[in-house]
């Protein structure tokens, strides 16, 4: 990776939401999580959206228990191929050897790969699993706020803590979401130069909030259009930084407490 592409220090950081069982990282997988705690990092989330990418990211968090954790669910361009015997046993069973969340899992109906009756049923099974199990859920919202302020309040009815990851919904889900004790996550999606909702960066408590990289996706300016890592997260913490008037070292302090406590994560 080019020094040029390397943001200025911003401390010690999280990244709430990385995709490091991916394939595109089949090739360098050490040398991306190297390169993110040389940045900065103190905990990195390996999501695992599915149960093959659940077991991967099992295998590279126990290969870094200090600095990797993972987790567990089924991605809504997933759900039809949910199966009410089968992915429960691998969510709980990912639990039991670790997971610190469910998920991602979520609504999508931007791309609709699976009918939307069927998301909302693999959605709601994957919230009683978080209400059994008493992990947080990591939630995935795109074109479908009438139905996720739904599933919203039902969360809080029923004690659920989540995340509203990649967040770039309105500013009446986001207020839903805090209404419901949940946290809002950003991620170099706020650097692009289209950008131009301030008043949402701006909304979300300072204990309520979390940043993300989404790698291999969404690298920000002035990485757009390559594959993203985590090591450029703290792109996004000074742009987050900027919008709302705080130092980038405390903003990166804050995200990372949150992340520790939402995830309950045993980091310093």
């Amino acid at each position: 990776m080019s020094t040029s592409a390397l943001p200025m220090t911003v401390g010690a950081w999280a990244d709430s939401h990385v995709h490091l069982a991916s394939t595109a990282f089949t090739d360098d997988v050490e040398a991306v999580i190297e390169r993110a705690r040389a940045a900065g990092a103190r905990a990195l989330v390996c999501i695992g959206e599915s149960p093959d990418a659940a077991t991967r990211a099992r295998a590279i968090a126990a290969r870094y228990p200090e600095l990797v954790f993972h987790t567990s669910g089924v991605h809504p361009h997933d759900a039809a191929q949910w199966d009410d015997q089968r992915n429960p046993a691998v969510i709980r069973e990912a639990v039991a050897l670790g997971a610190v969340a469910v998920g991602e899992c979520g609504l999508d109906y931007h791309y609709d790969h699976a009918p939307r009756d069927v998301q909302r049923r693999t959605l709601n099974a994957q919230l009683m699993l978080a209400a059994e199990l008493q992990r947080p859920v990591i939630l995935h919202t795109r074109d479908a706020e009438d139905d996720t302020h739904d599933m919203l309040r039902e969360a809080a009815a029923a004690g659920i803590v989540g995340v509203l990851h990649c967040y770039t919904g309105s500013v009446a889900l986001a207020e839903a979401g805090l209404a419901a004790g949940w946290y809002v996550s950003f991620s170099g999606i706020v650097t692009f130069r289209n950008w131009a909702d301030l008043a949402l960066l701006q909304i979300v408590p300072d204990d309520r909030l979390l940043v993300e990289s989404d790698a291999p996706y969404l690298a920000p300016i002035p990485n757009r259009g390559k594959r993203n890592e985590s090591a450029w997260v703290p792109h996004t913490i000074q742009r987050l930084a900027a919008a709302r008037g705080t130092d980038p070292e405390a903003l990166a302090a804050l995200t990372l407490r949150n992340t520790r406590q939402f995830f309950t994560l045993p980091i310093d």
